[in-house]
């Protein structure tokens, strides 16, 4: 813990070490969620030297879209963003793989939820490695939580009380013996899981929730699409999914940032399919790790060397 105090972070517009990024007990954000943040994944590749940022622009740009919802503007574009990102990379040394974690706030020091336009953002890189290990597959279980509505409180972003959600459902899964919880929404479909979106594969189609079922728009989620039309030559369809489709499908897996492609072999119980991870999810896994490490020329626009420019595929 003494070594992470000293890592490097952006905070109050400089660089300082961790341990002098410290906000009031009565920062604003802290007692009412009203914070957006983003989670960026890095991957060092030994052999290259390299440590690859993936979607990078990507991901600052729904992350200041996403503060829009809470009238908060954070004073740099996406590409600034990611170059002090790339700055505390290189300041930090960091030869092994990273999780960014960009954060904007509101910051009064002060009681009552009405805002008063006043915020800050700061930006944390560690190391990260497995988030969850899918290796054998994972159980996941339907939870009694329903996903947030979009008139309620919008699930496409990364609002810090809205995760809340989130942690309810992933202590009740828990509770009940499973890996991760998948969330329906008020109309009774499947919406997501706690932290992922959630694909099945189904008479040889990839099959996900829509937008409008109460997802996030997950980066990775469009990674994994893009793959599967492009290498796989799968057709792919966003459509409402039935819980009851989880099993009797093919092939169900997870897909984040955190998650990355991750098979599902069990909901609720049930084995998927022949309760082993499926062809097309292990494919799809293999292809992603491979585009995120630099090896696939194709999806080098995906990524930002920290320590030299990326290749055009």
């Amino acid at each position: 813990m003494s070594d992470m105090m000293n890592t490097l972070v952006y905070f109050n517009h400089q660089i300082v070490p961790l341990r002098e990024a410290q906000v009031n007990i009565l920062t604003h954000a802290l007692h009412y969620g009203t914070g957006v943040f983003e989670g960026i994944r890095g991957y060092w590749v030994k052999d290259q030297e390299e440590l690859f940022l993936v979607r990078c622009e990507d991901h600052y740009r729904r992350f200041k879209l996403n503060s829009r919802m809470l009238d908060i503007d954070p004073p740099k574009s996406a590409e600034e963003l990611t170059e002090i990102t790339l700055e505390l990379i290189r300041r930090n040394n960091f030869q092994t793989d990273v999780y960014i974690r960009p954060l904007a706030y509101t910051s009064t020091p002060r009681i009552g939820v009405r805002p008063d336009g006043k915020f800050d953002f700061t930006i944390v890189a560690v190391p990260f490695g497995v988030y969850m290990d899918s290796t054998k597959g994972l159980h996941a279980g339907v939870v009694t939580w329903r996903r947030l509505e979009d008139h309620a409180l919008p699930a496409r972003g990364k609002i810090c009380g809205a995760y809340v959600n989130s942690v309810l459902a992933t202590n009740e899964a828990h509770r009940h013996g499973y890996d991760e919880a998948i969330l329906l929404n008020e109309d009774g479909h499947v919406a997501e899981g706690a932290t992922c979106n959630i694909f099945m594969v189904r008479n040889g189609k990839l099959i996900t929730p829509p937008p409008s079922d109460n997802i996030l728009e997950g980066l990775t989620r469009a990674c994994v699409m893009e793959l599967a039309r492009r290498e796989l030559h799968l057709e792919v369809v966003e459509r409402s999914i039935d819980r009851s489709e989880l099993y009797t499908c093919d092939e169900v897996f997870f897909t984040g940032t955190a998650m990355e492609v991750a098979p599902i072999i069990k909901v609720d119980g049930h084995a998927v399919g022949c309760g082993n991870i499926g062809f097309i999810t292990g494919h799809l896994r293999e292809l992603y790790f491979q585009a995120t490490r630099g090896r696939i020329a194709d999806y080098h626009a995906w990524l930002h060397g920290a320590y030299q420019p990326v290749a055009a595929g």
